[in-house]
């Protein structure tokens, strides 16, 4: 039985490209929660809120929120909500084991429910989902800022309503857009309350910017964000215009997971260096084996999203399978 060190040590390392901010100059928040700042327009709009560092080594977000806070972003309209998460987490990034600062205790991006963050149990994620929860409660529209293990093109999680695939259509990138209901071991930020109620008019986006610590994931993480505060009408297009790369000439897809490959060993492989959006043209077609039992596709065009063995564990989600949507969206007005 392989370890999860064995595993780790058979995959390609990714160099540190970027340089992680020091974000200690942000501790004290504007409104008594540290590392959280708000900016009010006084003039009538939406709290918009771009949050970093849900997890602590996703350091694209950290890149974004320092870039726009030494920049002095102030809103036209509205509120404006620049956020660093999981900082105890990132504040202990080590380069040598660069997973480790996912999460310390457990995952930020799986504790936003109610019986969760009102129950006894403790630990540092929580504790900081607890500090935050009375401003996110406040928020209209939310960026979820987030990176991936292996380098692949980004994507954007947009949640299980038909408001948030609307919501990244109307932003326009990335060119791949997945439609998923999150995770079974608990809830993420980008579904808490109103964020996953289709009846609210809070509308929320997770980008997946590309892996952790390369250039091109920095250049997608600020490119997205200032879309995001120009579309919702937050700041005007000049004020954030050096972040803006070409617009795609590429048309938008739409996924839907369908289902989730869990590890149920540790002697999980993949029968190809996946990396992740591969079309697998037909069904039955085997992807992976665990152990003994073979892995195959569950319907014709299925596309593998987030295909990785660096967390390898019994009980981990190591990819999840979707189907190609034929959707028209439609845009929204901010």
């Amino acid at each position: 039985m392989k370890t999860l060190e064995q595993v780790r040590a058979s995959l390609k390392p990714y160099p540190i490209e970027v340089q992680f901010p020091d974000i200690q100059c942000w501790q004290h928040g504007t409104d008594g929660i540290e590392y959280v700042h708000t900016f009010d327009s006084g003039v009538a709009g939406p709290h918009v809120m771009i949050m970093a560092l849900t997890h602590g080594n996703e350091v694209s977000g950290a890149i974004t929120v320092d870039t726009f806070l030494r920049r002095q972003l102030r809103p036209v309209r509205g509120r404006l909500t620049l956020a660093f998460g999981n900082v105890e987490a990132y504040q202990r990034f080590d380069a040598q084991d660069i997973d480790a600062t996912r999460y310390l205790d457990e995952d930020m991006n799986r504790v936003w429910l109610a019986d969760k963050l009102d129950g006894a149990r403790d630990s540092v994620e929580l504790r900081r989902a607890r500090q935050l929860r009375p401003l996110v409660q406040t928020v209209d529209l939310l960026l979820d800022i987030h990176s991936m293990h292996e380098e692949a093109a980004p994507v954007m999680m947009c949640g299980a309503q038909r408001k948030g695939l609307d919501f990244a259509a109307t932003l326009g990138t990335p060119q791949t857009v997945v439609v998923d209901a999150g995770h079974a071991n608990g809830r993420r930020l980008r579904d808490y309350q109103g964020f996953g109620d289709p009846a609210s008019t809070k509308n929320a986006l997770l980008i997946e910017t590309g892996q952790h610590f390369s250039k091109r994931s920095r250049e997608v993480a600020l490119d997205t964000a200032a879309r995001f505060l120009v579309m919702t009408a937050t700041v005007p297009r000049e004020d954030v215009a050096e972040f803006i790369g070409p617009d795609s000439t590429l048309p938008q897809r739409f996924l839907e997971v369908t289902s989730a490959v869990v590890a149920r060993s540790m002697d999980f492989a993949f029968v190809e260096d996946f990396r992740g959006l591969e079309v697998i043209e037909k069904a039955g077609t085997v992807i992976a084996r665990d152990g003994d039992t073979a892995i195959v596709t569950p319907h014709d065009n299925c596309v593998l999203v987030q295909p990785s063995l660096r967390h390898l564990g019994v009980g981990v989600t190591v990819v999840r399978l979707a189907k190609i949507l034929d959707v028209v969206p439609q845009p929204l007005a901010f």
